[in-house]
């Protein structure tokens, strides 16, 4: 006997198919839209439907943009240094650097990192045309923007190689421990960048 009607239980099954989204979640997201009658669920239908075939990426960056366009509005903007570089793994890990404000260079995404357990090698990744761009736009600074984990340390390292002999500047995000993080929890990888990024007070 089937507790759940068929309509709800395909849309717990979608939800299901998310990155991250447990059985539980899934069935709270559903229930939410069938229950809360501002949900709107014609809106997210309506997006969902129309963001297939309307997202692109930059043939520069490889950021993300609107199908049709070529070119982020991130790299062609002249306010924008050309020649600082921040290079991170996923489109979606410029939104945090954006937000700070801080940041007036421009970006490079990889697609991914290096991991020979998922089948990810430096030449499924966008590190060639990183070297072109080096090239082209003139980089004076590289920034390794990436995830503090193990794929991320070897991208980063393998990065490294590839420019080292380029003269330019190559640096990385400062990592430290988080405010409320107590050592016994830190990671080895958190903890050895801490120590290697102390300051004298």
């Amino acid at each position: 006997m089937q507790v759940l009607p068929p309509a709800l239980n395909e849309l717990i099954e979608a939800f299901g198919m998310l990155p991250g989204v447990g059985p539980r979640s899934a069935e709270r997201y559903a229930y939410y839209i069938v229950r809360n009658q501002y949900a709107n669920p014609e809106k997210l239908a309506q997006a969902l439907s129309s963001i297939k075939g309307s997202i692109d990426y930059c043939e520069k960056t490889f950021a993300l943009v609107q199908k049709g366009q070529k070119l982020s509005g991130l790299y062609t903007d002249p306010r924008r240094d050309k020649t600082i570089v921040a290079v991170v793994a996923e489109p979606f890990d410029i939104l945090p650097l954006e937000k700070t404000g801080l940041f007036n260079g421009t970006y490079h995404v990889l697609g991914g990192l290096i991991s020979p357990i998922d089948g990810i090698s430096p030449d499924e990744l966008h590190i060639k045309e990183l070297l072109e761009r080096i090239s082209d736009d003139k980089v004076t600074e590289v920034i390794l923007a990436l995830n503090a984990s193990v794929e991320g340390e070897s991208t980063a390292l393998y990065i490294q190689k590839q420019i080292s002999d380029s003269g330019l500047k190559i640096t990385r995000l400062a990592r430290g421990l988080p405010i409320g993080v107590d050592l016994e929890y830190a990671d080895q990888i958190t903890l050895s960048r801490a120590l290697e990024g102390r300051q004298t007070l």
